[in-house]
């Protein structure tokens, strides 16, 4: 009986030591985030002025879910973009538009869910508004997914214009009927974007900023945006018409992984 109590006692003991040595640590890994380096702000500490629809927070993407890495609906950059999208919104403003940003800093993990997405060849539950006419199978060879982001780099943005007094987007409901984002204005997704010729996310060459076929009213569109912001020291991505990097970049060779949320950032903007 002694020798059961003993071994009994020994081996509680042995539980509670490795209990100790491994809990706490597991806990702290688990909710230790990297912090943005001090030079990435929120836009709105930046310009309030400029609409914030963050689409990775929501379903409403070519995923179809929210995208990893995203816990807020905020927009962060590097100080020196948000201050040059700031001085593209006062001359935008005067002209009767706003800026809308769908997408800005993008932590790594968010890019990695991009890529198990587009590995997974039987998922495509969004095929029908974001990329009609893309075999998912092409996805990586033809550019519209990758490994690596700009985004990640915090100089990059994804925007649009909104005429003024701007009207709210209705809300996405998971499982509406797709319509194709190429599909003229009236019959795709009602954004309150201006017209851009496709929507936003459009995986379909049709948005390439100055694709031949994009003409009238929407070609016009585009090179307002693009002739503002270039204007200023942002570098458009030809194959997206929202896609635009702010030049010089403050990081131009690193990817950084912190989540998209306020307490991300060590400044108290």
């Amino acid at each position: 009986m002694t020798r059961l109590t003993t071994v009994a006692r020994a081996l509680l003991t042995t539980f509670a030591a490795l209990l100790a040595s491994t809990t706490p640590g597991t806990t702290a890994r688990a909710g230790t985030d990297p912090k943005a380096p001090e030079d990435f702000v929120a836009l709105r500490s930046v310009d309030p002025t400029i609409i914030q629809e963050m689409r990775y927070v929501t379903p409403h993407n070519f995923v179809g879910e929210r995208i990893d890495g995203y816990r807020q609906p905020i927009c962060i950059l590097t100080r020196p973009a948000a201050q040059a999208l700031h001085k593209a919104q006062r001359q935008l403003l005067r002209k009767g538009y706003t800026l809308k940003v769908y997408d800005c800093y993008r932590p790594q993990r968010a890019v990695d869910h991009f890529v198990r997405w587009a590995e997974d060849l039987d998922d495509e539950a969004m095929k029908g508004e974001f990329y009609p006419n893309v075999d998912k199978t092409r996805l990586f060879a033809d550019g519209y997914i990758a490994a690596k982001s700009g985004h990640s780099r915090g100089s990059t943005l994804d925007v649009t214009l909104v005429r003024l007094p701007a009207k709210p987007t209705r809300p996405y409901h998971p499982g509406e009927t797709l319509v194709p984002c190429f599909a003229p204005q009236g019959e795709r997704f009602p954004d309150n974007s201006i017209d851009m010729g496709t929507g936003f996310d459009c995986f379909d060459t049709l948005s390439h900023t100055l694709d031949p076929r994009i003409q009238g009213h929407q070609r016009a569109n585009r090179l307002l945006l693009k002739g503002t912001l270039e204007g200023l020291g942002f570098v458009n991505l030809a194959e997206e018409w929202w896609h635009y990097t702010f030049k010089p970049e403050a990081h131009p060779d690193t990817y950084f992984d912190f989540p998209v949320a306020r307490k991300s950032l060590t400044s108290a903007h």
